[in-house]
């Protein structure tokens, strides 16, 4: 079955794009076809990191994200990455209901999730409450809590919000803490998370933990089925 993941949060610097890198290297070491679409003009992490697999898209007409559907058509084993900039919550939404996407996906059987990248603050909160009364209850959802954006999340956890969106199917993960030095030498590089556990890029060391919390982070998405 064709799947479509939709990488959103909202807020900018939650590590939207850092999860679609994630979720790109994913699916190549899976060897499982899919293309990405990134929507974000200034700062397109899959294009950048990813080229070889992604496309532009914008939110700017009525039409815009259609030939993700019609990627997914095209081959029932394909998984589509779309990573969504910040503050397109709204053009996604309208997209989705205006198109009625949810059901022309059933009817192709393809199936839609909702990443949600959340860090520790409080907009993070109010952002996934802000979806769970609007469009969230019509996408199967996935919680991503970034540890690399903090650690302790006591605000999520106190809110209700996570029992109320477990009642609504809601998975979750986790992105686990990585060192920001680390990262910063892979961005810095442009590359790949691959090329950047090969021999070149970092030390001996820097690599491993790069292999180390990829494979953590595969583990949580293998279990989700992705």
């Amino acid at each position: 079955m064709s799947q479509i993941h939709f990488i959103g949060g909202e807020k900018g610097g939650v590590g939207k794009s850092l999860l679609s890198r994630v979720l790109a290297q994913h699916f190549i070491d899976r060897h499982q076809p899919f293309v990405g679409f990134d929507t974000d003009r200034s700062h397109g992490a899959l294009l950048r990191f990813y080229g070889d697999y992604a496309a532009p898209a914008t939110l700017d007409a009525h039409d815009s994200l259609d030939r993700i559907v019609e990627a997914a058509a095209e081959d029932p084993a394909r998984r589509v990455l779309v990573d969504l900039a910040a503050q397109t919550q709204g053009g996604l939404a309208r997209w989705l209901e205006d198109a009625g996407v949810a059901e022309v996906a059933a009817e192709l059987g393809v199936a839609l999730n909702y990443w949600h990248v959340m860090d520790a603050g409080r907009d993070s909160v109010d952002l996934l409450a802000r979806w769970l009364d609007g469009p969230g209850t019509k996408l199967p959802l996935i919680l991503v809590l970034n540890e690399l954006r903090g650690e302790r999340f006591e605000l999520l956890e106190n809110s209700g919000l996570l029992e109320r969106a477990r009642a609504l199917g809601a998975r979750q993960m986790r992105l686990r803490k990585l060192p920001d030095a680390l990262l910063q030498k892979v961005d810095a590089a442009g590359t790949s998370f691959w090329a950047a556990t090969q021999p070149g890029t970092l030390g001996l060391l820097d690599r491993q933990r790069l292999k180390l919390w990829l494979r953590r982070a595969d583990e949580e998405i293998d279990a989700l089925g992705a």
